[in-house]
Formats: C-alpha cells, structure tokens, sequence
C-alpha cells in the first residue's frame, strides 16, 4: 500500500472514529445479543417485519421466464411507481427516467458524489451528521467542511454554511428529516438555502449541488409534512429509501431523484449510469426491483411510533432529563445527565439498556435512543433511566 493510499484510508477510518469506538465499545455491545436486553442503539426492526412486505418479496421470487434474474436494465414499473409516490409525497412532478435506483440511500450517497465531485472539491455536510457522510465524501476525494446545525432548536445555520462556501465548494450535503435530532428543516430556512447556493454558484462560475439524504421523510409525527429542498433549488439530488418505511434496511432499495427543472439532466442521468458500473451502487437486486411497485405504499404502524415517542419523551422528561421532541425519524436525543456521554451508556448498559452514546454522531454529552425498540424494551428500560440518572447526578459536585 503506497503512502498516498493509506493516508487516504486512514483518514476514512479516523472520520468514522466515534462511531467505532461506540459500537465496538465491549462494556456498550457486550449485552446486544440478550434477548433480556433493551437495545436502544440502532434503528434496526425488534419485531417481525411486516407481513405484507414478506408476501411481496416471495411472491417476485418466483421466476416469470429464463431472464428473470439476468442482466437487465431498471425495471420500468418500479420506475412508474417511485415517480408517482413521490410526485404524491413532495408534491412535485417527477417523470420516471429523474428516478435513478440505487442499492438503498448509503448506495444512492456514494454514487450522488461520485457523480458531482471532483478529486479535491470541497463538500459541505451538516453535523451532527449520519455516521457515514464524512467518509463518503472522502470515499469521493472530495473534501469534507463541517458545519453545525444551531445549538437552539437543531436548524440549519444558513449563515454559517454560506461563510463557508468557496470556490472548491461543489456540493452541500444535508439530511432531512435529520437523524438524529428529528429536526424538519422549513421552507423558509430551505429557501434561504437555496438563494445561497444560487448566488454561489454564478460567483463562482461553477454549479454547487445539493444532496439532501431524505431517508425519513416518510417518518413524520403530529400531521407534519415533508419539505424537499428539490422545490426551491433545481440542482437538488434527493435521496430516498424504502428501508425506514418498511423497517427492513438489510434490503438495500432506494434511488436518487432529480427534482423539475433539474438542468442538464440528460446529462445528469447518463453519469449516474456511469457512476453505478464504476462503483456498484445503482440497481437494486432483480427482486427489489420487481417488488418495489408493493413496497412503495407500505410503512409501518407510524401511529405506534409515535405513541413509543411520546412515551419515551414525556418520561425522560419527568425524571429530569433535557429532551426536545423530535418531529420526525425514529431517534430521541437526550442530553446525558453527566458530561461523559460513554460513561452513561456503559452505565446504562450494564443494566442491559443500550444506547448510543452522542460522541457516535459528533454530539458529545448527548445519547440517542431508536424508537424502534418494543414497548416491552421501553418498560424494562424507563426504571433503569430513572435510576441511573438518580445515582449518577447524586455523584456528581454540587
């Protein structure tokens, strides 16, 4: 391996370093196995999945001709149906070839920067970010700029993305619904966005791209809408998945889609091929593709979800917890009651409650907890919060 190489790697390895460190912490993951346990860590199912999703996957496994399962193009039915779910969802009007399937959202990532970023552009991404997006960017060559949401409320900071825009800058990468507050960025902060990114560019003679991972965007609480960025600037790449709605994220389906208006998209969408033979990230299996016209409408019990939320909420709330109330994902973000965020969850987990510690997304002194968990999970687990917080604050100097 050649200097250049493994500095490359090793800076890959080094932007994902709280997320290792947490999942790889021996004291927070030595429980993770035990049925007993209360695992609060990622927002993987707990239950079943649904039935409905089952039936679908085994009724296209069964081959229809010799070609079912050889080399193939995108299937157009699965195009149809994602162009129309989503002109439903946004309120756009998407035309089936702006619909580039990927292997789930991490796939639709990795090849959205593969596409725009040049070796040594600069990428803004918004922290706290998913645990993967400053490896991405550096997976691309690109170069990450950090920028945080604002401490009151989570929002984007606008301002402070704008300050940092250069004449590197290619791309603005944010997530939305954001994991892992739940903040849904509002029209007038994706508007004022949007005027940023259109001013910048034509300073800079160069287009910037925005690529917002709206992985959740159909995991919404209290009647809230989903708001794309694609509506108020034209060279937006949304990115969507099916793995939040139908709580199945080991099958990877998912696709890029270019918004109205979207210019070159001729040849937009001929790179994104390119993009996808080059890296492997586009075209779902044959099965996923044959099923997404199914898949598209399903969503789990978001009513529960949103009880498991209030729940979780309101009784951290009374044991003297920070929370705020996330308005969409599947995550809670807690302040920790000491400042150690790793030195809570190890003490949570040797109790068999397991969350991830707010180092893992760059939120020291946080934690997150999934809401994916079952409500037998939250009954073990609400006592061992009350009780941690109690012994922990007592022993911290007044």
């Amino acid at each position: 391996m050649s200097d250049e190489v493994a500095r490359h790697v090793g800076g890959i390895i080094h932007s994902m370093g709280g997320f290792l460190a947490a999942i790889m912490d021996p004291e927070i993951g030595r429980h993770a196995a035990d049925p007993a346990a209360s695992n609060f860590i990622a927002g993987n199912p707990q239950e079943l999945a649904l039935p409905e999703y089952v039936r679908a996957l085994q009724r296209w496994t069964e081959p229809k001709d010799k070609d079912w399962f050889g080399y193939k193009m995108p299937h157009r039915p699965a195009l149809v149906a994602a162009a129309e779910g989503l002109s439903k969802e946004l309120g756009l009007t998407f035309d089936p070839d702006d619909i580039l399937l990927t292997r789930g959202a991490h796939g639709g990532l990795a090849a959205a920067l593969n596409v725009v970023v040049d070796p040594g552009d600069e990428v803004i991404f918004i922290s706290p970010p998913w645990f993967f997006y400053e490896a991405l960017i550096l997976g691309a060559h690109g170069r990450p700029v950090k920028i945080r949401v604002r401490p009151d409320g989570f929002d984007l900071d606008v301002d402070a993305i704008a300050a940092a825009i250069s004449r590197r800058t290619r791309a603005v990468l944010i997530n939305t619904p954001h994991n892992p507050t739940g903040r849904i960025f509002g029209a007038a902060t994706l508007g004022a966005l949007s005027s940023v990114l259109e001013d910048a560019s034509a300073r800079n003679g160069r287009p910037i791209y925005l690529i917002s991972d709206e992985a959740y965007s159909r995991i919404l609480f209290d009647g809230n809408r989903m708001i794309t960025p694609g509506a108020f600037y034209a060279r937006s790449l949304l990115i969507h998945t099916y793995s939040k709605s139908a709580l199945a994220p080991g099958q990877r389906l998912g696709y890029v889609a270019l918004p109205p208006g979207m210019p070159g998209r001729d040849q937009v969408r001929q790179a994104f091929m390119v993009a996808g033979f080059s890296t492997g990230n586009m075209l779902p299996d044959a099965i996923m593709q044959y099923a997404l016209p199914d898949i598209d409408s399903m969503s789990i019990d978001l009513d529960h979800l949103q009880r498991k939320r209030d729940r979780v909420v309101g009784a951290l709330s009374e044991m003297g917890y920070e929370v705020q109330s996330p308005q969409a994902t599947f995550y809670v973000l807690p302040k920790s009651p000491i400042e150690d965020d790793v030195l809570f969850a190890r003490t949570l987990a040797a109790q068999k409650v397991l969350v991830l510690p707010g180092s893992a997304v760059d939120m020291p002194g946080y934690f997150r907890i999934s809401l994916t968990a079952t409500d037998a999970m939250i009954d073990r687990a609400l006592p061992v919060f009350a009780e941690v917080m109690s012994r922990l604050t007592a022993s911290v100097p007044r």
